[in-house]
C-alpha cells in the first residue's frame, strides 16, 4: 500500500487513481519498470538470439576489466554471508560516497546500479501535467519511463559541439517537471559543460528538477557537479559502479541530492540492496589509483581506435568516454547485422542519427578484431 501523502502527491500531479495504482504497486514491490534497463535495450541489437561465447562484445558500454582485485576479495566474503541482510553495509557505502564527494551522508541514497534511481526520479517529478525534457540523442530510459506514466516528452537536438542545448531545453518546455542530462552523454560520449548545467539550474521553471546522469564521468576526468548538490540546488546526480568500476553485473549505484529530493525517490522504491554490490563498491572507492589508471587505459585505447578511423577516413563523434558513435554511411541496423556475421557485437542505433552506431571501447585485442571486421564490412 502507498502512503496517503504519496497518493495525494500523485493525484495533484495529474495521475488518476486507475493510472497510479498499478504503477505504485509495481514500484513498491521493488521491481524495475518493464523494458527500461540496459539489458533490455541491448536486446534490441540482438535480433538473432544470444551472443556466442567467443564473440567480441563491444555493445553495452561494459568495462572488460571487471571489478578490481580489492572488490573481488570482499565479494567472496559477502557471498558467504549471503543468508543475512547486511543493512549496515549500505551505511558504509553511503558514508564513503559522501566523503568522496564532500557531501553529508543524508545527501546520498544507495541503489542497485543507477537505473532504478533514474526510474524513480522521472516518476517522482514528472507527470501528465509536468513534462520530461531530454537531449536527442541520449540514453532512452528517461523517455521510456515518461511515456509509461503518461508524461509528455520534449526532445531538443544536441549543439554543434554535441552538448545538451540547455537554453533550447528551457525554451521548449515551460511546463517541465524534470530535465534529464547525461554527461558524458550516452551514446555520443560527449560532455555538457558544467557552466551550462549551472545555467539550467538558474533558469529552469520553478518546481522542476535537473536529473544529471554521471555514469560515465570517471572516464572523462571532467568536473563533477556534486558541489552543486552540496549547495542545495534542485539537482539529483546519479552515479553507478557499472562502468569504470567494472561492476555492471554486480549492481551498485547511488543518487545524490538534497534530503527532501531523495525522500521523493524513497516513496517509489523499497527493499534491501545486494550486499555483494555494496561491499564491492565501498572497497573500490578505497583504491585511490583505480580511477586514474582505468581512465588512462580507456583513453589510450580510444585514441588508438580514433587514429585508425582517421587513417581510413571514417567519421565519428569525438567522445571522451568509453564509447563513441561511428558514422557507417548507411542504415545503422544493416551495419549491426553485418558486424554480427563477423562475430563482432556492436551497440544500437538512435533514430535521431540513423546512420550512426554506438561502439564500446573494449580491450586492445577486441578493438583490433573490430578494426579488421570494420574494413571488411565497409569495403
Amino acid at each position: 500500500m502507498i502512503s496517503k501523502q504519496l497518493e495525494n502527491d500523485l493525484l495533484t500531479r495529474g495521475f488518476t487513481r486507475r493510472g497510479f495504482g498499478r504503477l505504485a504497486t509495481l514500484l513498491s514491490a521493488g521491481a524495475a519498470l518493464p523494458f527500461t534497463h540496459e539489458f533490455a535495450l541491448a536486446q534490441m541489437s540482438r535480433p538473432h538470439g544470444g551472443i556466442p561465447a567467443d564473440a567480441v562484445r563491444i555493445n553495452s558500454n561494459e568495462n572488460p576489466l571487471g571489478p578490481c582485485p580489492e572488490a573481488l576479495n570482499v565479494l567472496f566474503a559477502a557471498a558467504r554471508n549471503g543468508g543475512r541482510y547486511m543493512f549496515e553495509e549500505e551505511d558504509v557505502l553511503r558514508r564513503a560516497l559522501a566523503d568522496s564527494e564532500g557531501l553529508k551522508p543524508n545527501y546520498v541514497s544507495c541503489f542497485p546500479g543507477s537505473g532504478l534511481a533514474l526510474h524513480t526520479s522521472v516518476i517522482a517529478f514528472a507527470s501528465p501535467k509536468r513534462s520530461v525534457v531530454i537531449a536527442d540523442p541520449t540514453y532512452e530510459v528517461a523517455e521510456m519511463v515518461a511515456k509509461f506514466i503518461g508524461a509528455k516528452v520534449v526532445k531538443t537536438a544536441l549543439t554543434g559541439a554535441y552538448a545538451a542545448d540547455v537554453r533550447a531545453m528551457v525554451k521548449a518546455a515551460p511546463d517541465a517537471g524534470l530535465f534529464y542530462l547525461c554527461s558524458p552523454n550516452n551514446p555520443s560520449g560527449t560532455l555538457t559543460p558544467k557552466a551550462d548545467i549551472e545555467w539550467l539550474l538558474a533558469n529552469k521553471p520553478a518546481g522542476s528538477v535537473v536529473l544529471l546522469d554521471e555514469a560515465y564521468l570517471h572516464f572523462a576526468g571532467a568536473p563533477a557537479c556534486t558541489d552543486l548538490v552540496a549547495r542545495d540546488k534542485d539537482l539529483i546526480v546519479l552515479r553507478t559502479f557499472s562502468k569504470l568500476y567494472g561492476m555492471a553485473g554486480i549492481r551498485a549505484g547511488a543518487a545524490m541530492a538534497r534530503p527532501d529530493l531523495l525522500a521523493r525517490l524513497a516513496g517509489f522504491s523499497s527493499g534491501a540492496l545486494p550486499s555483494t554490490g555494496l561491499v564491492a563498491a565501498a572497497a573500490s572507492l578505497r583504491v585511490a589509483t583505480l580511477v586514474p589508471e582505468r581512465r588512462k587505459i580507456n583513453a589510450d585505447i580510444r585514441s588508438e581506435t580514433f587514429a585508425f578511423l582517421d587513417k581510413h577516413n571514417f567519421k565519428y563523434v569525438p567522445s571522451v568516454s568509453n564509447k563513441f558513435m561511428l558514422d557507417v554511411r548507411r542504415p545503422g541496423h544493416e551495419f549491426v547485422d553485418a558486424m554480427q556475421r563477423e562475430n563482432i557485437w556492436v551497440g544500437r542505433v538512435w533514430p535521431a542519427w540513423p546512420t550512426h552506431v554506438r561502439i564500446t571501447v573494449g580491450t586492445r585485442e577486441e578493438m583490433a578484431k573490430f578494426q579488421k571486421a570494420l574494413l571488411k564490412v565497409m569495403a
